[in-house]
């Protein structure tokens, strides 16, 4: 099996080449290395798997180049992203031609070849926009809880997207989903949308804007200031890289029954932690971070929890939890401090 993987350098990216190269498949890398710590990762998958894949260092915006890498593919994993909601409000254009165009070059790439692989995307949960904060909220100690009991399980797939107030960074993924969908309705295209939520684990970059998760630990470990934007009550399910390559892998021997098809995914409602949890948690575990308080951030979801039970019906469920998770996460920024302090 041929597998090529867009922003295959990337954090979810790199992971997913160093997972399917592990069971010895022929896999393309297709990154244009403009992320921090793209190279860092390009760096660790040629010193793991030596020649055993092909580097393809391009751009999702160039068409022909994208074309010419898809030929005879037999799966396709589309995590190349512009990933920053403060970038997108910052160059809407620049987010648009990424998400929107690059996606939408994939698809045509594929259809002009005339090809059928699988096509795995990686979307949002910032296409439901402001409709999740229509929800009405419980507000307790260390984190918001949602009040109606329709929602404790979760965002479900069939939740509105209508409504506006997405972001430029909710449109432009949410424009590559109704594209992915539409791709396999009208051409037959073997397309599955993963909206995620919080993803975290080794080889995350995590900064200010992406990543919160790994970005709370890396500056936690170097000692460096963290700016919690509100109250710190905010809430995500997190789900570990692992776990996530595990789902994607399902897509593969499952498309003809999920194909066109979009999931909510993430840890669910057994793996939420809010800001201010996995603060108390860094502090339980020895690190010690610190952090002031600043004025909430437009488009921020108070509370955003994945509803998986779509997901779990076919088979699939997380399997480590936040606790376990983030002490992975701490170990590997521990044994690549040096990564860190380079950059």
């Amino acid at each position: 099996m041929k597998i090529l993987v867009t922003g295959g350098a990337g954090f979810i990216g790199s992971n997913l080449a160093d997972y399917f190269l592990g069971k010895n498949l022929e896999v393309l890398v297709f990154d244009n290395l403009s992320r921090s710590g793209a190279e860092k990762n390009l760096e660790w998958l040629k010193s793991k798997h030596k020649n055993k894949f092909t580097f393809i260092n391009a751009d999702v915006r160039d068409f022909d180049k994208l074309k010419q890498s898809l030929k005879d593919v037999d799966a396709v994993f589309h995590t190349a992203a512009q990933v920053a909601v403060t970038t997108s409000i910052k160059n809407p254009r620049g987010d648009f031609e990424t998400n929107a165009l690059g996606t939408l070059n994939l698809l045509e790439a594929v259809r002009q070849n005339n090809t059928n692989p699988v096509i795995v995307y990686t979307s949002t949960n910032k296409v439901y926009g402001d409709n999740v904060n229509k929800i009405p909220l419980v507000e307790k100690e260390t984190r918001y809880e949602f009040a109606d009991p329709k929602f404790y399980d979760g965002i479900p797939e069939t939740f509105p997207t209508d409504a506006g107030e997405h972001t430029p960074y909710g449109c432009s993924k949410y424009t590559g989903d109704v594209y992915m969908k539409d791709y396999s309705k009208v051409y037959g295209l073997s397309t599955v949308i993963f909206r995620m939520s919080c993803i975290y684990g080794p080889r995350q970059f995590g900064n200010e804007d992406q990543g919160w998760i790994a970005h709370f630990i890396i500056s936690s470990i170097l000692g460096i200031p963290l700016v919690i934007y509100g109250n710190g009550k905010q809430v995500r399910d997190a789900l570990f890289i692992d776990d996530l390559v595990k789902a994607f892998e399902l897509t593969i021997n499952n498309i003809n029954k999920i194909k066109g098809n979009a999931y909510n995914i993430g840890g669910g409602s057994e793996n939420t932690i809010s800001l201010l949890e996995l603060l108390n948690m860094l502090k339980k575990l020895e690190l010690k971070p610190k952090y002031h308080f600043d004025d909430w951030r437009a488009g921020d979801q108070k509370v955003y929890i994945s509803n998986i039970s779509a997901l779990e019906k076919l088979g699939w469920r997380p399997k480590i939890s936040v606790t376990e998770g983030v002490q992975r996460l701490i170990n590997w920024v521990n044994e690549n401090k040096t990564i860190f302090s380079s950059m």
